[in-house]
């Protein structure tokens, strides 16, 4: 008679042997590398879109009102559907999950489309409520996905792959704007067009989340599934999320959570959309989503490949983005000294003269964004290895971040100070770094 467990052991083997025999074996449909690209391919679809949107400044409109409380309830409600929605995903599975958080994201883009002929709020506010329900339900899913999925030693490589992807959507997203508006210099809102060329893109990644395997159909190169088992209950899930929050690992990580996303409206309204004109935001919308590419794969590097030890790669990693985030905010802080809340500059086009010190700002600010968040998940996915814990990890953090940008939405909108917003903004980031070395140092393993 076989034993359970010699069973599993034959299974696994056969499943490694069956792997090996076929000639592309990271190509199965069931490996880690391809579902952490088909999400990849979702994200970049749904989330890089609605990034490139935003990036624009007031979410393509001249006047940024609407856009910002329509942000302020989608972050709201995002800061508690993304604790939550690790809980739901593990109850539901990846595609009710996906497909729910993902059609969201079409509903807000037609709101904006609305805005531009009607311009009453209830609407975008409404959709970007809904938005923040799907967001916390897409990241969550996404999270788990991206950290335990792919092996031990490839954390980091898998999660640039993924941040490039995801980010190419941003980049033509960026596209989208620039060439629509490539004739009107001059400030305006975006044309119908643009809404529409976005909603196109967020209608294919909503479908294509489908493709989605779970965690447990998922096959590794050794034979090993990413999680063993299948659905979870809402009696369990709600345990669990309880403990969360005493959590000591994930407590440390509340500050990198609460500012990862806390700078966006300073840099995508009071930089991108304060400094220069309807096109060439666009034109820099390309670049600093480009920049978040070629971030990815940098930090990537160093959390696979640096050094042997998985410990010191971590703290590396941690040292590597606090020097560049010191060295960037202070880039910022130069450039804030031109201008303020009462005293906008003419805005620039990418002809100007005066145009280049303003854009390497902006892309640097893609670069920094994209490491720190990266650094930020290689840590998440170093503390455990299943799906479903990972994706209460991943829920949380997005629901901090979610949190936070809330209120840096409604910041940006009353109008407080631009250099006050940067200085909290850059003091943020800066309380976070210690944290993650302790965390790297105490939780992170080198096996």
């Amino acid at each position: 008679m076989v034993s359970n467990g010699d069973e599993e052991s034959s299974n696994r083997v056969q499943q490694s042997e069956t792997s090996k025999s076929s000639g592309l074996p990271f190509l199965r449909y069931n490996s880690p590398l391809v579902q952490v690209i088909l999400i990849g391919v979702v994200c970049f679809c749904c989330s890089g879109m609605f990034n490139a949107l935003s990036g624009m400044g007031g979410g393509g409109q001249l006047n940024h009102t609407a856009s910002n409380n329509s942000l302020t309830a989608l972050y709201t409600t995002f800061s508690i559907f993304g604790i939550l929605g690790g809980a739901i995903y593990n109850i539901l599975g990846p595609h009710l999950t996906l497909l729910a958080g993902c059609s969201t994201y079409v509903l807000y883009t037609s709101s904006l489309l609305y805005y531009n002929h009607h311009h009453h709020q209830a609407f975008p506010i409404l959709s970007g409520a809904l938005l923040g329900v799907g967001a916390g339900l897409l990241w969550a899913a996404q999270g788990a996905i991206m950290t335990s999925y792919p092996p031990a030693n490839r954390k980091g490589t898998y999660i640039s792959i993924f941040w490039s992807i995801f980010n190419m959507g941003g980049v033509i997203g960026g596209l989208i704007p620039l060439i629509m508006n490539y004739h009107r210099s001059e400030a305006a809102s975006v044309n119908d067009g643009t809404y529409i060329g976005f909603m196109c893109f967020m209608t294919v990644g909503t479908l294509l989340s489908l493709a989605i395997l779970p965690a447990c159909k998922v096959v590794r190169d050794d034979g090993s599934r990413c999680s063993s088992m299948v659905y979870s209950d809402v009696s369990t899930e709600c345990v669990e999320v309880r403990r969360l929050f005493s959590n000591w690992k994930v407590l440390l990580m509340v500050p990198a959570a609460w500012s990862s996303n806390f700078f966006y409206p300073y840099q995508f309204n009071d930089v991108n959309g304060a400094l220069f004109n309807l096109r060439t935001r666009g034109f820099n919308s390309v670049f600093y989503w480009g920049a978040q590419m070629l971030g990815s794969v940098g930090i990537g590097y160093v959390m696979d490949f640096s050094f042997e030890r998985r410990r010191v790669r971590g703290l590396l990693g941690v040292v590597v983005v606090a020097v560049l985030g010191t060295v960037i905010w202070g880039g910022a802080l130069a450039n804030q000294f031109r201008y303020n809340s009462n005293d906008f500059p003419e805005k620039l086009d990418f002809k100007h003269s005066g145009f280049v010190g303003p854009f390497v700002l902006y892309f640097s600010f893609g670069l920094l964004d994209a490491m720190f968040q990266s650094l930020v998940y290689w840590v998440i996915g170093a503390l455990a290895d299943d799906s479903q814990i990972l994706s209460r990890y991943s829920g949380l953090f997005k629901g901090i971040q979610s949190a936070g940008i809330a209120v840096a939405w409604q910041v940006d909108e009353h109008n407080v100070g631009l250099m006050s917003q940067l200085i909290v903004n850059w003091v943020l980031t800066t309380i976070s770094y210690p944290l993650l070395f302790v965390l790297v140092m105490l939780a992170v393993k080198d096996e």
